[in-house]
């Protein structure tokens, strides 16, 4: 191989690992790259969940924290109907069957215990935190 031709494959690799890609050299090769480093965006934790699945007769996550006007919906994942409803009175779904959901927004700071109407023994929290305030 010349020099020449060596010089454009090893700038070609080089270019693919510094972009996060994959180069093509002679013969069809694939050459891996390195992965990149993430972004201060991207390796930030992700926001806190605002579902909550209803598998196997559980809440799932059983407790969760948001902020105040956080929309939280809960889905059916039973094959069986299930109900939310805060023991406060606050929210009350009808019933839910498979892949039904159930949405409410939590506009005041506190803790929300809830449970399944058709079976009590299923129980969640949503913990409320106050928003943070524009600076």
């Amino acid at each position: 191989m010349s020099k020449d031709f060596m010089r454009v494959r090893a700038l070609v690799a080089s270019l693919a690992l510094l972009s996060g890609g994959v180069a093509l050299v002679a013969g069809g090769l694939a050459l891996p790259t390195a992965p990149q480093a993430q972004s201060a965006e991207v390796a930030a934790p992700a926001a806190t969940a605002t579902e909550v699945r209803i598998d196997n007769f559980t809440f799932s996550p059983a407790a969760l924290t948001v902020t105040a006007g956080t929309t939280v919906t809960w889905i059916n994942g039973d094959d069986i109907p299930h109900a939310v409803a805060a023991k406060d009175r606050s929210f009350r779904s009808k019933t839910l069957d498979t892949d039904d959901r159930f949405s409410f927004v939590f506009r005041m700071p506190g803790e929300y215990d809830y449970f399944c109407t058709l079976h009590p023994h299923m129980v969640g929290k949503i913990i409320v935190k106050a928003g943070s305030s524009p600076s």
